[in-house]
């Protein structure tokens, strides 16, 4: 059984350097699509997704055919009054800096902690028992998404920032938690 743990394609937002989280439903841009058609994805029995539309193309873009599942808890994280800035836009806020100060622990104003979203994420994927399967899934959600997983599951152990991942990149996952690069 192989868990396959995908990040969805690149978006405006992510060319730009943006906080692009679950308030701002952001579709794929034409180059994110078409870095996800020069994939080849294995074929696979499950294919759970962040209902995010960015995430959505990107599965039926990997697995054509196939009909994905929802999971709410995978949505993105709620960037708060980040949402849609990017590091030059946020550059001298006193809320901002201190976000960057905290190594990103503090909550983001009007929005969620990594704290919240992580656990969030965690907790969607462990309601899903995935492990107690001998079927290959594969989830097309977000980079935190991914990092929250990987750092509860994977083997060595990690810590979140470990497995940051690039737009349309991710990790294998195995039920003892050893995992490699997609």
């Amino acid at each position: 059984m192989k868990l396959y743990l995908v990040r969805h394609g690149l978006t405006q937002g992510n060319l730009e350097g943006r906080y692009i989280g679950c308030r701002t439903d952001e579709p794929l841009c034409a180059g994110g699509e078409e870095l996800l058609r020069a994939k080849h994805m294995p074929a696979v029995s499950r294919l759970l997704v962040s209902p995010m539309k960015r995430c959505i193309r990107s599965a039926e873009i990997l697995w054509p055919g196939m009909k994905p599942e929802i999971v709410t808890g995978f949505r993105e994280c709620d960037f708060g009054s980040f949402e849609g800035k990017n590091y030059r836009e946020l550059n001298g806020s006193s809320d901002y800096q201190a976000w960057i100060d905290s190594g990103g622990e503090l909550p983001f104003p009007g929005g969620e902690s990594r704290q919240s979203f992580a656990l969030r994420s965690v907790n969607a994927f462990r309601e899903l028992d995935l492990f107690s399967s001998q079927e290959d899934c594969a989830l097309v959600v977000h980079g935190g998404t991914i990092m929250a997983v990987m750092e509860a599951y994977a083997r060595p152990r990690g810590s979140y920032f470990d497995f940051q991942v690039k737009c349309a990149e991710g990790f294998i996952l195995s039920p003892d938690g050893s995992y490699r690069p997609l």
